[in-house]
């Protein structure tokens, strides 16, 4: 029997079929060789998957397959963490809980890998999305937790023939670094490269008079050529690869262009060169990658600063935590990670260090650092019976928390869960865009030949320099950067102002508005109790009776008890130090009574403080908590459910602006009524039940309008998903926020006014650029196709329009 001949390679992986090698697998109906039993797994796998096609669609061979790791026990593993992934859904059907997860895969070549991996995760039991980006290999997939595991997951990647693995932003932010340092590195070469041919270009320039002999004008050129090669054929890597990328998806990109104008030039070049006579362009084409280069990295740059602050919201939490096991016997502190934080635990929080998880403080009292969370850079005071939420900096003396949600709960660990899901997908104005880039393109090709075509017959010597000059001068760069540029500035800019952006379609939707929809409890209101009034009944002063109320509740956690201490607290004790009470003993249903000074007094209700009620006289909306000294009444507190200080801004700002302003809530008709009637909201529903709400939004996007809702409830998960855009509050409950398209992280109303001024800004910065791009075209162009314009030129014009673009969508980071 003779031996299989050398040259004959493996139909998956393509390395050489061993002599004695006797595996195979059926393709197409024909028994293709296979190097190795992996190899022969993985494609009888895809053959009975019914994706045989792959083999056709493919540019590159598979990875090799190694049958022992096609599905390792050790896949198990990951379905012991499905729960830290999963996203629970208010709307969920009868095949339970879905959850959603982002991978890393390795081994993506091109688009048929991305083709193959979508259609066999989507054939699997149980799942119900998966989207491969192959420009991050990141790789997202959503199923249902009852039919489908990980495991499953990534033991069908490997089937394939990919190695996939729950993705790690410290991985792949170690990737996008490796990646920017090569650009710069190809970046410095095509600048050196430049800079030296352009000390034996200028001579020869100097030259033109016939002063320098041809010799020396040949050794000029041929030393051009040389320092040239290494721009072409290393630093317009990106061109070449994303041009081959794109003529073989046949959606030719702005790499086309870019690509065969630098083929075109070289090859004119070095054909001229090697005849001794004719136009060598050496220098427009160093010129041109260093300048289309730079403005590429000036573009990475933008996107990079949008996407290192949503990174550091998943590196704010620690590692590790001091949890103090014997608390409050024992001070003695152990160091736990803080994934194994549980509610109940308490942990110990120093100077400097990162809350781990959400927790309210038992002993101390600190200033912590929010700006990550909240955009605010003020430190905030907090002291015992306060709230942290995970990821606060403590910014002052040690404190003592106690963990009231594991650190894989945590508010930090919702927004990192958020963050997961910005920056999938595109908005319609950059889908349009792409299309547009896309089609130009294709008609710039067309035109280019057509002008070469027309050349030949006016000046045939000339007609290559003018179909360069038409390549170059019209390359897209500056359409297709119109758009992602400003976007990612502007997502930058609201993350340090504490919003965060979910959905790519937020800023362009928000814009075109025409309906605004509040909720009211913890939307246009606080959703917790505050001091509305102050009666005195006696000749005490307002700050002595406010001082002496805070003092009784300094530990109380009632909500009336913390509304009173904040008062206390927020400079209403006219300067003077806070007292101390003395003797404290809380009455069930009747308030608090205990020494303050040496005297003793009583907060609670009118029969506990001995006071006249006098409930009707006051908002009947209002809680009445009096306070007695001595056996007399001093103060009467009226505290309620009061408005956001920056409500009224925010809702005459959409009204100016021409948006229709709605109060939506379930709350009471009078309640209701008198939070709209303060703001100047005209139209107003209330007691309106979850379905109700939904009905009322969907009846409004009937009738044509676009509606943008804010809120911050569960009862409000279902309209916010309904909505055309929605925000939630930061502070509001986790489900609300896991269904907006937007999260003001921050807490305030205010943020949504300043994500509405900033979607204007955006929506203007990318019609400027846009309309710049076009116009530059509508100039360059014609003005390239009468030869007027030299490849230099052309170079430039081009790279100098993308940067102008790019530029002025950096503007929209540093605008305040």
């Amino acid at each position: 029997m003779s031996a299989r001949p050398a040259s004959l390679a493996c139909y998956h992986c393509g390395l050489p079929v061993p002599a004695d090698g006797r595996w195979s697998a059926a393709v197409g109906g024909v028994a293709r060789p296979m190097c190795c039993p992996g190899c022969a797994a993985v494609a009888t796998s895809i053959v009975a998957s019914g994706f045989a096609d792959y083999y056709t669609s493919r540019t590159a061979f598979a990875a090799p397959a190694d049958l022992a790791a096609l599905a390792p026990p050790e896949l198990a593993l990951y379905d012991n963490d499905n729960d830290n992934d999963n996203d629970n859904d208010s709307d969920s059907d009868h095949d339970g809980v879905a959850s959603e997860a982002v991978y890393s895969v390795d081994g993506i070549r091109c688009a048929a890998c991305v083709w193959l991996i979508e259609r066999r995760l989507r054939s699997l039991a149980g799942v119900r999305g998966a989207d491969m980006n192959v420009a991050t290999g990141r790789l997202q997939v959503s199923w249902s937790a009852q039919q489908c595991r990980p495991s499953a997951i990534l033991g069908a990647l490997r089937e394939i023939g990919y190695a996939a693995y729950p993705f790690d932003p410290l991985r792949h932010g170690e990737q996008l670094e490796r990646e920017r340092k090569k650009l710069f590195r190809q970046l410095f070469i095509a600048g050196l490269s430049m800079m030296q041919v352009m000390m034996y270009a200028l001579p020869v320039y100097l030259a033109d008079d016939g002063t320098m002999d041809a010799d020396m004008t040949a050794l000029m050129q041929w030393a051009s050529l040389l320092l040239t090669l290494p721009a072409v054929a290393y630093s317009a890597q990106p061109f070449w690869r994303g041009a081959w990328l794109g003529l073989k998806q046949r959606m030719p990109g702005m790499d086309v262009p870019v690509a065969l104008g630098i083929a075109a030039a070289f090859g004119g070049s070095l054909v001229a060169l090697l005849r001794g006579h004719g136009d060598v362009w050496f220098d427009s084409i160093t010129m041109f990658i260093f300048l289309l280069l730079g403005s590429r990295y000036l573009e990475l740059s933008a996107r990079r600063g949008a996407a290192r602050a949503l990174e550091g919201l998943r590196r704010a939490l620690p590692a590790a935590a001091a949890m103090m096991t014997g608390y409050p016997a024992s001070r003695a502190t152990e160091l736990v990670a803080a994934a194994r934080l549980a509610a109940g635990d308490v942990v110990l929080v120093r100077p400097g260090e990162a809350v781990a998880a959400d927790g309210v403080i038992v002993e101390g009292a600190t200033e912590v650092d929010l700006a990550l969370l909240t955009g605010e850079s003020r430190p905030q005071r907090r002291g015992v019976g306060d709230e942290l939420p995970g990821g606060a900096v403590n910014a002052g003396q040690p404190i003592v928390l106690r963990v009231v949600r594991a650190a894989q709960d945590s508010t930090l660990a919702l927004l990192v869960k958020l963050v997961e899901r910005a920056g999938h997908g595109k908005p319609r104005i950059a889908l349009w865009a792409d299309r547009v880039a896309a089609w130009f393109v294709a008609a710039l090709l067309l035109f280019a030949l057509a002008v070469f075509v027309a050349w030949q017959w006016v000046d045939p010597a000339r007609a290559w320099q003018v179909a360069i000059a038409v390549l170059v001068v019209s390359c897209p760069c500056a359409l297709s950067l119109a758009t992602p540029t400003a976007l990612a500035a502007a997502t930058a800019r609201l993350v340090r102002r504490g919003v965060l952006v979910v959905q790519p379609h937020v800023l362009e939707t928000l814009h075109r508005a025409t309906h605004v929809v509040f909720d009211k409890t913890g939307t246009l209101t606080r959703g917790e109790p505050a001091l509305r009034a102050l009666h005195l009944m006696a000749a005490m002063p307002r700050e002595e009776c406010l001082a002496i109320a805070a003092a009784l509740e300094q530990s109380s956690t009632h909500p009336l008890g913390m509304a009173l201490r904040a008062a206390g607290a927020a400079g209403e004790t006219g300067g003077r130090q806070a007292r101390e009470a003395r003797e404290v003993h809380a009455v069930a249903g009747q308030g608090i009574e205990g020494v303050v000074d040496g005297v003793r007094y009583r907060l609670g209700s009118a029969a506990f403080a001995g006071a006249p009620d006098a409930a009707g006289a006051a908002d009947e909306h209002a809680s009445q908590v009096y306070l007695a000294g001595a056996g007399a009444p001093l103060a009467r507190f009226e505290l309620a459910d009061a408005l956001r200080e920056d409500a009224h801004a925010v809702v005459r700002q959409f009204q100016q602006r021409g948006v229709e302003v709605i109060l939506l809530s379930g709350d009471a008709p009078a309640v209701t009524r008198r939070v709209a009637r303060e703001l100047g909201i005209d139209r107003v529903l209330a007691g309106q039940m979850p379905e109700q709400k939904l009905a009322f939004v969907q009846a409004l996007q009937a009738d044509g309008a676009v509606v943008a809702m804010v809120g911050d409830g569960v009862n409000d998960a279902a309209v916010l998903r309904a909505a055309d855009v929605s925000f939630a509050m930061g502070g509001g409950s986790d489900l609300a926020r896991m269904h907006a398209d937007c999260v003001l992280l921050s807490n305030r109303l205010a943020a949504l006014g300043e994500c509405a001024v900033t979607a204007s800004r955006t929506l203007a910065v990318i019609r400027q650029n846009l309309a710049w791009a076009t116009l530059y075209n509508l100039c360059a162009i014609p003005a390239a196709a009468c030869g007027l314009l030299n490849p230099w030129m052309a170079g430039v014009g081009m790279s100098l329009s993308s940067a102008v673009v790019v530029i002025n969508a950096l503007r929209l980071r540093a605008k305040e």
